[in-house]
């Protein structure tokens, strides 16, 4: 193999977060990127819908972006799909499950894409590239990794994927093809570091519908089970331990609908005969034999599990008795929300059942044990890190390097970093545009950290605004000044600090020089200046003040 051939990593998303998954491999003629992910706003993203990468490498090059491989359906994997299809039509590659997932997504935007399935082992091209897909075990079925054959060297993609001896679809991880693979000489390994703090290995799904079954039989009147609309294996255990017990099951939620609707019309998802209705048909039913599945299981302001519980929903009351299962683990930054609408609905009187209290819920991803049979199968020269925070990303690299991978040969990326590597060497050799990019309603990439920091400084100490008129000629102050607070203290025309922070706007229009007064730019920033500087004293806050100064005509004296 020549010295001179390279291949270069790039993530456009997917270090530092959990979410929004994109990876860029690029080579001198071609360019393949595997996932195109979303991510969920934090907290402080206040406003923002979504978070998506930042695709302006690929823009820049489009003549050599030969085609997309999904790993897998979840969002945080295919979620920005439409927004990059709308920039860059190119070719989607993936087994018949996310395809189908993430064709609900391109029509929901009205979009057309090409849309080329492939299958688990069968080998296929993208430009000067051939690739090959991996099966293995996650919490939603037709998951796959990725290996692309490039002229530095064998590409492994691991994606998301742990090692369940008894999945609930019968499909193993393909431990064989991953050691066959390493047998051949793997360059790189990009493997999954979520639960790299956890020691082990992750329990197997099939140990839920025990969990299920137990907490079924308990229950006196109706079950809700909240979890991913996506996790069809779970949605498939809830089935069958309903059928089990003679209970009716209705899907509630958009998604939840739609991925029922899909897992089913494709045979991944196995409905037993006369279990399924519909919402409206419960109301014919025994609270007692019937079951609802529904989304919300982070506490989502509008999921349907967090209107239940507000009271709010229509169709279904809680009432005291019935039980509530959270199967799910709790996003970080969700446990607000989550711990809300827990809380609204104990006080209705239901019993509500977390991961905390049964094992409801088990990971889809590898814990410590997982991760190093996954690098001792494929054995890379070189090993990346991804899928997690830095704190994950570190434990792992840990990991590696106590199996054996020369420390040296181990790289903590972040979004944006050009990871080069030859037949022998590697290292990070630049830096592409790999930020965030906010979706905020229909705008993408309108709202900017700038925004961002005005929206927070907002939401923390409100917002003062300051009306004058002057006069057109004269400059004297005609009208005002009138002084709004919002979010911030309300002030009545009869407090004395109200009366004092005109008397300051006064001041400073009165006491303006004669230049000052014909630059109403530098007026409204001098009232700025000093009312902030007052109100901080007077109040110990820092609100947003907007001074609006409008010119008038008008008698000054009057």
């Amino acid at each position: 193999m020549p010295e001179n051939e390279w291949v270069r990593i790039i993530p456009l998303g997917g270090l530092g977060e959990i979410g929004m998954n994109m990876f860029v491999v690029e080579t001198t003629d071609d360019m393949i990127v595997i996932d195109a992910g979303l991510m969920f706003p934090e907290e402080e993203m206040l406003g923002i819908d979504l978070v998506i990468p930042d695709f302006s490498y690929l823009l820049e090059h489009r003549e050599k972006v030969r085609g997309l491989i999904l790993t897998h359906g979840h969002e945080d994997h295919t979620g920005s799909l439409p927004f990059l299809l709308k920039e860059l039509p190119i070719p989607v590659y993936g087994t018949r499950l996310s395809l189908a997932l993430a064709a609900e997504k391109i029509r929901e935007q009205s979009l057309d894409a090409d849309l080329r399935e492939v299958a688990p082992r069968e080998p296929f091209r993208l430009g000067g590239l051939q690739a090959e897909c991996m099966r293995v075990c996650h919490s939603i079925p037709d998951g796959v990794g990725v290996a692309l054959e490039t002229p530095a060297g064998l590409i492994i993609h691991a994606g998301d994927f742990k090692f369940d001896p008894t999945p609930v679809d019968g499909k193993l991880t393909d431990y064989h093809k991953f050691a066959e693979l390493g047998d051949r000489g793997v360059l790189v390994l990009l493997s999954d570091s979520t639960n790299a703090l956890r020691p082990g290995f992750t329990p197997s799904e099939r140990t839920v519908g025990q969990a299920l079954e137990e907490i079924f039989r308990a229950a006196r009147r109706r079950i809700v089970v909240a979890c991913f609309a996506s996790h069809i294996h779970r949605i498939q255990q809830v089935l069958d331990v309903a059928a089990g017990m003679g209970r009716k099951v209705a899907v509630h939620g958009k998604s939840m609908i739609a991925n029922t609707r899909i897992g089913a019309d494709m045979g991944y998802l196995r409905i037993p005969p006369g279990v399924l209705v519909r919402l409206d048909e419960l109301r014919h039913l025994s609270p007692a034999e019937t079951v609802i599945i529904a989304t919300g299981s982070q506490g989502e302001p509008l999921s349907a599990i967090a209107r239940i519980a507000a009271g709010e929903h229509k169709q279904i009351e809680i009432t005291p008795g019935d039980t509530v299962v959270f199967s799910a683990r709790v996003i970080p930054g969700n446990e607000r929300s989550i711990a809300r609408t827990i809380n609204q609905l104990l006080r209705r009187g239901a019993e509500v059942v977390t991961e905390e209290l049964a094992p409801v819920h088990v990971s889809g991803h590898p814990c410590q044990e997982e991760l190093k049979l996954m690098l001792n199968l494929t054995r890379p020269k070189f090993f990346v890190p991804i899928h997690g925070e830095y704190r994950h990303r570190h434990h792992h690299a840990r990991l590696a390097a106590a199996v054996g991978i020369d420390p040296e040969h181990i790289y903590l990326a972040e979004n944006g970093d050009i990871l080069e590597f030859t037949p022998d060497k590697g290292g990070i050799v630049g830096k592409v545009a790999g930020g965030r990019v906010f979706v905020d309603g229909k705008g993408v990439g309108d709202v900017g950290d700038a925004v961002l920091r005005e929206r927070q400084h907002l939401a923390r100490d409100g917002m003062v605004v300051v009306v004058v008129g002057l006069h057109r000629e004269t400059r004297a102050v005609v009208a005002g000044p009138e002084i709004i607070a919002r979010g911030f203290v309300h002030l009545q025309d009869q407090d004395a600090l109200f009366d004092a922070a005109r008397r300051v706007v006064t001041e400073v229009l009165t006491g303006a020089s004669e230049e000052e007064r014909g630059d109403l730019a530098l007026l409204k920033e001098n009232v700025k200046v000093a009312l902030r500087r007052f109100i901080q004293k007077a109040f110990d806050r820092r609100p947003m003040i907007l001074p609006v100064i409008v010119e008038m005509e008008g008698n000054p004296g009057a």
